[in-house]
């Protein structure tokens, strides 16, 4: 009787730990392909980058084209860690293209730093009101300003 107990109890923990775990990742259908001068063409799913180490930058200044420049924190898969998987040697730049067809090139200084942003402030973008339609992936540059950060991030071509 005590080992049915014990058993039990060792359930009913694990199910409480996966459940208190499991704010998890949002399902959501969305791809980035990394095209151009790689060795490796990759198309990786919203769930494969959220499965990769995330790193957070804080503090970034956001400066706008329109309103008032602000603080800003952000947490995603360093770009050099994608680039290195698709074997992306010696790049000049990359362009971002977005799901409305908006594309930027941005040289290899610009891109120091940058992420693939899955979270704003600590929660994932897809469930961030004020970032509706402005997700779920978004490039974010911290040596550049925001109007050369791309969201709904699709594809980023690497330019030799």
């Amino acid at each position: 009787m005590k080992r049915i107990v014990l058993a039990l109890s060792i359930s009913v923990v694990l199910v409480l730990l996966l459940a208190g775990c499991g704010g998890g990742t949002p399902k959501v259908d969305w791809e980035l392909k990394i095209t151009g001068a790689v060795s490796t063409p990759l198309t990786l799913s919203y769930s494969e980058l959220a499965g990769m180490e995330l790193v957070d930058l804080n503090d970034v200044l956001m400066e706008k084209s329109l309103g008032e420049d602000v603080m800003t924190s952000w947490s995603g898969v360093p770009l050099e860690t994608i680039l290195n998987q698709a074997g992306a040697g010696d790049y000049a730049s990359i362009t971002a293209l977005a799901a409305d067809g908006y594309a930027i090139e941005i040289s290899k200084d610009e891109a120091q730093g940058a992420i693939v942003a899955l979270k704003s402030s600590g929660e994932w973008i897809v469930n961030v009101a004020e970032e509706e339609g402005k997700g779920p992936i978004r490039l974010v540059c911290p040596e550049t300003p925001a109007n050369r950060w791309v969201f709904q991030l699709q594809e980023l071509q690497v330019n030799e």
